[in-house]
């Protein structure tokens, strides 16, 4: 028989996202609950900080204002991957669209932005395979406690075949959203704009 660990590990059992809402609708979830689906597995999300706050508004900001009409900035919205999958990404660039009826899905994406403070590991590990193998063309992990900023693009079997960490003085630009640049402060791997 095996340890406890093991026990758990086999005790799993993944959830829709159709399985998902119902337990929303039932009340199982508190109206202040913050929860993502992730491979049919339901997440608790790391409160959200001042800093956290600060750096997504400016983010937003900074995307809202070259978009024009070439994309559509979601900030802290739910995107569906697949039938198991409705992460809740800091901030996506969307391509142009009505998402009235359902949700922006992998294809949608132009680019995605996680703000980490407290969930470095589970984004650089669980969030990054997630996009990965559902083809995000790039995402953006914006590391508030070690101050850097990983540029991860290229997914091919379901891995990133480009990562980068910009240097200070860098400007960093989406591959699909061209008008978005950012150039990085001296000094820093990343700063707010503005």
């Amino acid at each position: 028989m095996g340890n406890m660990s093991e026990l758990m590990a086999q005790a799993r059992h993944r959830i829709s996202v159709d399985d998902y809402y119902k337990m929303a609708e039932a009340g199982i979830f508190g109206e202040d609950s913050r929860v993502e689906l992730i491979d049919g597995e339901i997440v608790d999300m790391a409160p959200i900080g001042s800093k956290h706050a600060f750096v997504v508004s400016r983010l937003a900001r900074l995307f809202t204002l070259a978009a024009r009409d070439d994309y559509l900035v979601s900030v802290q919205n739910p995107i569906r991957l697949d039938n198991c999958s409705e992460p809740q990404p800091d901030i996506a660039l969307l391509k142009p669209g009505n998402y009235m009826d359902s949700l922006p899905g992998a294809s949608d994406m132009l680019l995605i932005v996680e703000v980490a403070h407290s969930s470095i590991s589970f984004d650089r590990g669980v969030k990054l395979d997630l996009y990965a193998r559902h083809a995000i063309p790039e995402v953006w992990l914006l590391d508030l406690m070690d101050g850097e900023l990983l540029v991860s693009r290229k997914p091919v079997n379901g891995q990133y075949r480009t990562m980068h960490k910009p240097l200070p003085d860098e400007t960093v630009s989406s591959l699909l959203a061209r008008q978005v640049e950012w150039t990085l402060e001296s000094g820093k791997s990343w700063s707010v704009p503005f």
